[in-house]
């Protein structure tokens, strides 16, 4: 039982030691539960299979082509007509059309070329604002795709940190079973070390919840099965200086595309304002016909030409009203770009605050709180060592040091999230990325040298 007690912390010094020597940020890749796998996808990948299979996306194209088809017959005049008429049919020969008169017409309205701009002018309109709902669509899909490919490397990450955690605590157990046998701890360590290593169930629950609804909404995002396999591979990106929010707001001015969209609103509004005022202008109908006499008469052909034309004075309220009516929807759809400009520059903002603080976040973990943790961790090490501290007091210290590890990806996910909103928020990328002072860049929060675990002095091993 005394070599037993001896070998046990060897055995946990050794699995410590590599523990601590996590891979790198870059090197790390997600993991899939037993089942079907899938080959890994890059977030790039996974962004453009978006854009092609998203179903919203293929809607949206396919109103876009609709509204393209209507502008090319947005000129055309109405469709001609024919007429056949029949009269001085004598009542008691109803039959006998040799006394009758017959008379065969075309006629054609013809609009004024004002008119056919106008209409022209109001389905490329059309036709824009459907362009310009088809990119926000892609821009919003986009967004939420890279924002589950976050989620997903972190839960991946997160479950090693799991997995090499569970790992430890397994070691833990089996050296304070030892000790317990020994009479050296009291049975209330045995049960904190196995309701440690219950209590990981519960996370592992959580994490596997996380990533069936990411991987879900990722398919669906996809145009894929909500249940397909899929694996996401890839690192965070490299942190970036973020612009100034005055040139965050001018882009999104410049390239969002509701606001484009709503631009285009106004600008139909007025050219629908302008085809109302038109409407004082008459049309003209012209219709030629050829007319069959009487028998007797004397001729039997003839031929009718005919010119007629609307009265719009004559009902000048109603289209002094229809004018007003096009004025006011001006009206609307500008007040409508001036609620949503406000509320662009609201996620524009909301955007940005967010992003910064997930990226302070990230410079916390990495330059003072892992450090740290790694101190707290070397010197729970030297104290045990040196018999000033329980073994249960180094293990403390060790998931302190995971904590902050998977605090660390969390913040690491949310910067990538907060950037694919900020983008989505402005209509376009974000100005090429700046790197951070390569001291802070090339610092790997994981892979700092941890402290190999001694075996206690002689003393403690003579207990």
């Amino acid at each position: 039982m005394k070599s037993n007690f001896v070998v046990a912390p060897l055995l946990l010094a050794f699995s410590l030691s590599c523990f601590g020597q996590a891979e790198p940020l870059s090197a790390q890749a997600p993991s899939l539960p037993p089942g079907p796998t899938a080959a890994p996808l890059s977030v790039d990948e996974a962004v453009a299979e978006a854009l092609q299979a998203n179903p919203e996306i293929r809607a949206s194209v396919r109103r876009l082509s609709l509204a393209q088809l209507k502008t090319t017959t947005a000129r055309s005049l109405d469709d001609p007509m024919f007429m056949v008429r029949d009269w001085d049919t004598p009542l008691s020969k109803p039959w006998d059309l040799n006394q009758a008169q017959l008379m065969f017409s075309v006629q054609q309205t013809f609009l004024s070329k004002d008119k056919r701009d106008v209409r022209s002018k109001v389905a490329g309109d059309d036709a824009d604002a459907a362009a310009s709902d088809l990119e926000s669509t892609r821009q919003e899909v986009a967004a939420e795709v890279r924002k589950a490919c976050a989620d997903l490397m972190r839960n991946a990450d997160e479950r090693k940190l799991l997995d090499r955690q569970e790992s430890l605590l397994n070691e833990a157990l089996q050296v304070t079973l030892v000790q317990y046998t020994t009479g050296k701890v009291p049975q209330a360590d045995v049960l904190r070390a196995q309701m440690a290593i219950t209590r990981l169930d519960e996370q592992r629950i959580e994490l596997d919840e996380e990533r069936d609804t990411a991987r879900a909404a990722l398919n669906a995002l996809m145009g894929r099965r909500p249940d397909e396999a899929l694996e996401i591979a890839g690192s965070y990106a490299t942190a970036r200086d973020l612009p100034p929010l005055e040139e965050l707001e001018r882009q999104a001015i410049l390239n969002r595309p509701e606001l484009a969209g709503l631009r285009t609103q106004i600008a139909k509004s007025k050219s629908e304002g302008q085809g109302v005022r038109l409407a004082m202008k008459p049309d003209f109908t012209a219709a030629l016909g050829y007319m069959v006499m009487p028998a007797g008469s004397a001729s039997r052909n003839a031929y009718m030409a005919e010119m007629t034309m609307n009265l719009p004075w004559l009902n000048r309220d109603r289209h002094d009203s229809e004018a007003k009516q096009a004025d006011a929807a001006t009206d609307v759809a500008q007040a409508d770009l001036d609620a949503r400009s406000a509320a662009v520059f609201l996620e524009v903002r909301q955007a940005q605050i967010a992003t910064l603080a997930a990226q302070k976040r990230v410079k916390v973990y990495r330059d003072t709180l892992l450090p740290q943790a790694e101190a707290a961790f070397k010197a729970s090490t030297a104290a045990y060592q040196n018999n000033r501290a329980e073994f249960l007091t180094l293990i403390d210290s060790q998931n302190l040091l995971l904590e902050i590890q998977t605090a660390y990806y969390k913040a690491s996910s949310a910067t990538d999230a907060g950037v694919a909103e900020l983008e989505r928020a402005i209509g376009g990328q974000l100005p090429e990325a700046t790197s951070t002072t390569p001291a802070e860049s090339s610092i790997d929060p994981t892979s700092a040298d941890q402290p190999s675990i001694a075996q206690p002095s002689s003393d403690r091993r003579a207990k």
